[in-house]
């Protein structure tokens, strides 16, 4: 209570955060590369500490995109420091939101996500048990912020938290880092190619069994009328 009070304080009376703030949302609300390049070019020396705090800011207001603030280190800083600042910086921002979970219990954590998300996220920790955290991080088009929040509603350990969370975002972290730092101007365009073709080997690998189910059945019919 003292630190949402202390945080709103600054807020209302601090103009220059709160301006911050609100350029900050509004960017990474935007995913746009260029525009979130300038911002962080801004702050000279400081760049790497602003692109730190928005991975710990877009974590704890979620859903915020992180691919983009990943992308734009990899573009600023390079292939290896770019990855480092992004895990660096995403490892904490997990941390941060696991312990506001196990600090501030379900209903306060619903301030920042919704009770909708905290449920499907209750069914994947059910599903998946202790490999759950694992599995997510592994997987894109999961919520990172909404998984660390769900995690700390769990009776799960910190630190099995923090190395599934470790092992698992790297894959993605590198990946990310990476496109951003060989496309350059034209990352918007390599990230939407990629991302298509991400989407549809998903969508092969979903209809996958259901073609060889269908395909099984249709070779024993055909072997029944014979």
């Amino acid at each position: 209570a003292i630190g949402t009070s202390l945080g709103g304080g600054l807020y209302l009376f601090v103009p220059p955060l709160r301006v911050f703030l609100h350029q900050a949302v509004r960017l990474l609300g935007l995913a746009d590369v260029e525009a979130l390049k300038a911002f962080l070019l801004s702050f000279g020396a400081w760049a790497p500490v602003i692109s730190f705090l928005l991975m710990v800011l877009q974590s704890v207001i979620a859903p915020l995109p992180a691919f983009v603030l990943t992308l734009t280190n990899g573009l600023l800083f390079g292939a290896f420091w770019g990855s480092v600042l992004s895990w660096g910086s995403a490892m904490a921002a997990a941390a941060l939101c696991f312990g506001l979970s196990r600090l501030l219990g379900r209903r306060l954590v619903e301030k920042f996500v919704s009770p909708s998300a905290l449920v499907r996220a209750d069914a994947f920790f059910a599903r998946y048990g202790k490999h759950a955290v694992l599995v997510a991080r592994l997987l894109p088009w999961i919520s990172f912020d909404l998984v660390s929040y769900g995690a700390g509603l769990t009776p799960m350990g910190f630190w099995g938290f923090w190395s599934m969370t470790g092992i698992g975002q790297l894959p993605a972290t590198l990946f990310y880092t990476y496109l951003g730092y060989r496309a350059g101007r034209s990352i918007r365009a390599a990230f939407l190619v990629l991302t298509s073709l991400f989407a549809i080997g998903i969508l092969m690998a979903l209809l996958g069994p259901f073609v060889k189910r269908h395909l099984t059945a249709q070779g024993r019919g055909d072997g029944e009328e014979s």
